[in-house]
């Protein structure tokens, strides 16, 4: 059980990445999630250019830990440890970004703290795949 806690449902892939091998709903609500991440990112980013630290606080803490009560069990333990390190290491930022807006740090401040959030992204992209479920005929 905990080997396949932490090396999860991956397959090799042919660009050197990993692929993670979920179900159609699965794979669904995993892209789901990351075009989450990417909203509330865009999100953010406009209401620190708008200095409106009070929608900041908001948009990240609904994309923080806050969102993980959502995921099903099953789909947990197909991701890979690394891909969970990155996904709760991303909503840790993004809890971060929140706690910040609500000290009233300076805009420039958390914008850089989004900066390394981001990066949490770029890696989980440049790492892992969600390849299309095989169907059998």
């Amino acid at each position: 059980m905990a080997y396949k806690f932490t090396k999860g449902s991956v397959a090799a892939s042919t660009d050197g990445r990993i692929n993670v091998i979920l179900n159609k709903n699965e794979r669904d609500l995993v892209l789901d999630e990351m075009r989450q991440f990417l909203i509330s990112v865009q999100a953010v980013s406009s209401a620190l250019t708008n200095k409106d630290l009070k929608s900041v606080e908001k948009i990240a803490h609904e994309a923080g830990m806050a969102a993980e009560a959502n995921t099903p069990g099953a789909l947990f333990q197909k991701l890979p440890l690394g891909m969970k390190k990155l996904g709760f290491g991303t909503r840790g930022l993004f809890d971060d970004i929140s706690a910040a807006a609500k000290e009233g740090k300076e805009p420039l401040e958390i914008r850089k703290q989004l900066d390394a959030l981001m990066n949490n992204c770029i890696a989980c992209h440049a790492t892992y795949r969600l390849p299309e479920p095989v169907v059998a005929n």
